[in-house]
């Protein structure tokens, strides 16, 4: 389950070390932890990283296999998750050390920032692949961080990059050695500690305003 530390001014977000997928707890976790980072007061930044294979592979789909009736509930915890990460009144910086996948990828996409393992580890969204369409919410976010042509190839062909192509297409910030990425990201979030409080929290909901409406739709979430 994610755990919560904090490095002078940086709080490191370790979200697990297994495949990290949206389960209701892991989701309930993290909100937890943001609130925690939130109600801190004085410079700080926070850096979400994870350890092993995976950063986040996305939806918990056997959870919500299993709980079909919490279909919309579901998804609902999910988009505001994203909205919250979006807009958070902090610099964030997501540490990539393993494969971020679909909903994973777009969590990561929800930070300020983006570190990436260099050699190993591909980011994704294969919705396409796997014949689940992207909410409103979730294509406004994507459209909201990429450039229109990296949105394109990510979302309609579902291209996996690793982390060298990654940064070339700017949907990561840097990409380095396995062993330099919470590092890095630690690194990033420390110069941006200052930049705190309802300032940047309106800066951020007034520039993805478009993106934040849509996740924030609990009428109709899945369009």
């Amino acid at each position: 389950m994610p755990t919560l530390e904090r490095h002078d001014n940086v709080f490191v977000l370790d979200i697990g070390d297994t495949e990290n997928r949206f389960h209701p707890d892991w989701i309930a976790a993290v909100d937890a932890a943001l609130d925690e980072v939130e109600k801190a007061e004085g410079p700080r930044a926070l850096v979400t990283a994870a350890t092993g294979k995976f950063f986040s592979n996305g939806l918990d789909l056997d959870w919500l296999f299993a709980n079909a009736d919490q279909h919309h509930e579901y998804v609902v915890s999910v988009h505001q998750l994203l909205a919250r990460t979006l807009s958070l009144p902090v610099i964030t910086v997501a540490a990539l050390q393993g494969h971020a996948f679909a909903a994973g990828a777009m969590f990561s996409l929800a930070h300020d920032f983006r570190v990436m393992r260099a050699d190993r580890g591909y980011w994704c969204l294969p919705e396409a692949d796997i014949n689940i369409p992207f909410t409103p919410g979730m294509s406004a976010l994507i459209q909201g961080r990429l450039s229109p042509q990296t949105a394109h190839e990510a979302m309609v062909v579902a291209r996996r990059f690793g982390g060298e192509d990654a940064a070339a297409a700017g949907i990561v910030d840097q990409a380095v050695a396995e062993d330099a990425v919470r590092s890095t990201a630690i690194e990033l979030a420390q110069a941006q500690v200052n930049r705190v409080g309802d300032t940047i929290g309106t800066i951020k909901a007034r520039m993805y305003a478009p993106a934040l409406a849509a996740l924030r739709d609990t009428v109709n979430p899945l369009g």
